[in-house]
């Protein structure tokens, strides 16, 4: 069995820049994946090079074994993506939309699967609604819908609850769960890192266009362990021994952030503390999250990782 999305030692110049790097890795059928980075790191790029919107400068991308390139017709089709930017047509409503996708993939008797996906995504009050008139939650809503109208095998979904509601998460995680657990596959781009830990079971970090961690989320996880004490101190400043353990400034109220490797080091700064005369008001533990993985991450010397298949 292929590989959902197999991509190898992809480049992607512009001119000058090379906003990809010689990326390559897995996505296995069936998996929820995530693809996470900072602004420019090239996961922009690497979704249209999939999608079939750009073409790389080097290395070969699959979906579902298709070549996006010289099996392009048989890769769209396996495809499904929800872009981050609102691009509609605003001469139609919102069934018309979704039939008028139909048939861009030769399926004119639809009308079923249409009504499915608009019940599950909260859309059926609106399907005779015009899309100009929609708002921007309900608009987005409509995205998701056009890219599973041909119940592709492989969804890709790209910031896809960037600035909507509360409402709106709860609704699209819930059917993307079920499509998933349907034997869909799922990529996921996001900055609220707590949905990627939540959801996806395994996630690739991209940084200057080259992928620096691909690892299985809990695993990620697992060796960054550990995790911080929030400290509110008084009667004596942070010994010096101990700053080099800071997670970062100061917060507002004066509290500061220690980040432990593991836990056994907590008895250890302590008991520092106390030698240096330092009264501890307040203490708070947290575990490692992922936010807290992929800043240290991101904050370490770009070196690729190992390039990973599906396991």
């Amino acid at each position: 069995m292929p590989p959902a999305i197999e991509i190898r030692s992809v480049h992607k110049r512009y001119g000058a820049f090379e906003a990809l790097r010689g990326v390559s890795f897995d996505v296995a059928q069936g998996e929820f994946f995530g693809l996470l980075g900072p602004n420019g790191a090239g996961k922009t790029s690497l979704i249209a090079i999939v999608a079939g919107l750009n073409r790389p400068s080097s290395g070969t991308v699959r979906v579902m074994g298709h070549d996006v390139v010289a099996d392009y017709r048989a890769a769209r089709r396996a495809l499904g993506v929800v872009p981050q930017e609102l691009v509609f047509d605003p001469f139609f409503t919102v069934r018309e939309t979704l039939r008028l996708t139909s048939g861009y993939y030769g399926l004119a008797r639809n009308d079923a699967w249409i009504d499915e996906i608009l019940h599950h995504l909260d859309l059926t009050a609106k399907a005779d609604a015009n899309m100009r008139a929609l708002s921007g939650g309900m608009k987005r809503r409509v995205l998701v819908a056009q890219a599973l109208v041909h119940r592709p095998p492989v969804i890709v979904l790209d910031e896809p609850t960037a600035g909507v509601d509360v409402e709106l998460r709860q609704t699209l995680w819930t059917f993307v769960r079920r499509l998933n657990r349907e034997g869909h596959t799922i990529v996921l781009t996001t900055h609220y890192l707590e949905e990627a830990q939540e959801l996806c079971g395994r996630i690739a970090m991209l940084k200057q266009g080259q992928v620096v961690a691909l690892e299985r989320t809990a695993d990620l996880l697992g060796r960054f362990g550990g995790g911080t004490v929030t400290l509110r101190l008084s009667r004596a400043p942070l010994p010096g021994a101990l700053r080099p353990l800071l997670a970062g400034e100061p917060l507002p109220d004066g509290r500061i952030a220690l980040r432990l490797d593991d836990w056994q080091a907590l008895e250890p700064v302590l008991a520092r503390l106390r030698e240096a005369g330092c009264h501890v008001d307040e203490m708070e533990l947290a575990h490692t999250d992922l936010e807290d993985v992929f800043l240290r991450v991101m904050a370490a010397e770009t070196a690729p990782a190992a390039a990973g298949g599906a396991s």
